[in-house]
């Protein structure tokens, strides 16, 4: 991998970091050092990421919980892994249900948006399969801040007090929302900036399931206790559709950008859809990061992508066009033919028939960890089971009440899901992972970091530090500060409705580790959170 030494030329908190023996990026500094004394400890990057999500569920509970999805890619012994572990709609839902039940559409709080989680399934599996050490000492950090309390971050304390009073305020007096005030907001508030929080509820639930292997989470106490106060409250989740979950390992896709394959995960999750922006720009030369037709290519091509994706992208088996035709050479320079000099709205194309967390891990073996988590905006669905500290997710509002919508509801079908891992290779050989967290800006933050990476020759820190764009909707494209205004400006004059906008948050949260040749291990942390590289 070449790249620039040097820095972007914009303004960064942190250096391009250097390791031999092990490097684990994460958006919290807690959770990095967890999985970095995790390796020290004699386990390999699995181990390490594996305690750097748990340790997450605890630090960072604004972005991910016990009662989430997750996705991983694993590079072990020079081949690579795909896991899906994101969960179905339970078996007692489906469109005719909520029809009955009032709703029109898929609210986003609630039971209704509940699915099976499958955070708890990808710890025990990953473990199982690649780990080295037992679940109960990876999973001790987590436990131990749960327990006895850690301070709480800027950015975390944010986020924190903005859910409580703009999001799941509005529920505070029904009975199915109490308990994440009484677990989130035990003082009647949120807690503030160096205030140390912990939920002994939290510590216990993963001490069932680091003892257990995450059977407690599926077939014992825990999933017991969702059922009962599912049944309470009105939701449609069973202990029986815990028992039935099982996560799955996969094939990862991929396209080839210049000599290097970029590998996601397939569907349901939206990683196709990166590949399909890949698949277009691809087509052309891009001389320089900061020019007009660089920027017009790239909006271009995604919304190109985002297109098919929405349309097509849901649960594999479900899915009725095959991935290999949507990202073939010929369909990529039909789509491509579509980018002309202005703005359009896109559409999608018809193929021939044929509230989230990221963290990478490596060790000096070899083995690298490319994992994401989430509840979904934020917190969840707003649902807190008692005495456990778990938040279940809302997966289920991306979900379609239309019948004949490629992802519409059925009982027991995974979701369009939104958070991807990635991977990059060349020449069969590891160069390493790297993700972009945050809702639909995931597949657009993958596409401009490895263009950062490939094409304009940045190294991980400066590919991260760049400032971002994304597409929202139509021909609204939200930008930051720091691209220049001549460009802005410029693009605005081609058709593309140009916001600038003064947040952070919604421009996503990334991690890289690349392995050079000699294998040093070269990361980047995202800037616009509480981003820290452990390195050995």
């Amino acid at each position: 991998m070449n790249f620039d030494v040097t820095s972007y030329p914009y303004p960064s908190r942190r250096n391009v970091m250097y390791a031999k023996k092990g490097m684990v990026a994460t958006s919290h500094p807690l959770a990095a050092q967890a999985g970095l004394d995790i390796l020290k400890k004699g386990g390999n990057a699995i181990d390490a990421a594996i305690a750097a999500a748990a340790c997450l569920t605890v630090v960072e509970p604004t972005s991910n919980g016990i009662g989430g999805d997750a996705f991983a890619i694993v590079w072990v012994n020079n081949k690579l892994y795909g896991l899906n572990s994101s969960g179905p709609a339970p078996k007692g839902i489906s469109i005719e249900r909520l029809k009955k039940d009032g709703y029109d559409e898929i609210p986003k709080f609630g039971w209704v948006p509940v699915t099976v989680p499958g955070i708890p399934a990808a710890w025990a599996e990953l473990s199982k399969k690649f780990g080295r050490l037992p679940l109960t000492e990876v999973l001790s950090p987590a436990i131990e801040y749960a327990e006895n309390g850690y301070p709480v971050s800027v950015g975390c304390a944010k986020l924190w007090e903005k859910a409580a009073v703009n999001v799941y305020g509005q529920f505070k007096n029904m009975e199915e929302f109490k308990y994440w005030f009484k677990t989130f907001a035990p003082y009647g508030r949120t807690l503030g900036v160096g205030e140390v929080w912990k939920s002994k509820d939290h510590a216990r639930t993963l001490g069932m399931i680091a003892e257990t292997n995450g059977e407690a989470f599926y077939k014992g106490e825990i999933a017991e206790r969702i059922d009962r106060f599912s049944r309470e409250t009105g939701g449609y989740i069973r202990k029986e559709d815990l028992e039935g979950y099982k996560p799955e390992w996969v094939e990862p896709i991929s396209v080839n950008y210049r000599g290097y394959d970029v590998w996601e995960l397939p569907p349901n999750g939206q990683g196709l859809v990166a590949l399909l922006a890949l698949n277009i720009l691809r087509g052309f030369e891009f001389n320089s990061k900061d020019t007009v037709d660089t920027y017009h290519k790239q909006l271009e091509a995604i919304k190109l992508a985002f297109a098919d994706g929405q349309k097509y992208i849901t649960d594999p088996l479900k899915m009725k066009v095959k991935i290999e035709d949507l990202l073939s050479e010929e369909y990529g320079e039909r789509r491509r033919k579509l980018i002309g000099e202005r703005a359009e709205m896109p559409c999608h194309g018809e193929p021939d028939k044929g509230g989230t967390v990221y963290l990478a891990a490596a060790d000096g073996e070899g083995n690298m960890v490319s994992y994401i988590q989430s509840n979904y905006m934020g917190f969840g669905s707003g649902v807190v089971i008692p005495e456990t500290g778990i938040a279940l997710q809302n997966r289920g509002y991306n979900f379609s009440l239309d019948p004949e919508h490629d992802n519409c509801l059925e009982p027991g079908k995974r979701t369009y899901h939104t958070i991807i891992p990635g991977f990059l290779t060349k020449d069969n050989k590891a160069v390493g992972p790297f993700g972009v967290m945050g809702g639909f800006m995931q597949p657009q933050g993958h596409v401009q970091v490895i263009m950062n990476t490939i094409d304009f020759k940045l190294n991980p820190q400066s590919a991260l530090d760049a400032p971002r764009w994304q597409w929202i909707k139509g021909k609204t494209v939200e930008m930051e500060r720091g691209i220049p205004q001549h460009i802005a400006q410029a693009l605005a004059d081609l058709g593309h409705d140009i916001r600038y906008s003064v947040g952070f948050t919604q421009f996503g949260r990334g991690q890289i580790i690349w392995r050079n040749d000699d294998g040093v291990l070269v990361g980047g942390t995202e800037p616009r959170t509480d981003g820290t590289l452990a390195i050995w």
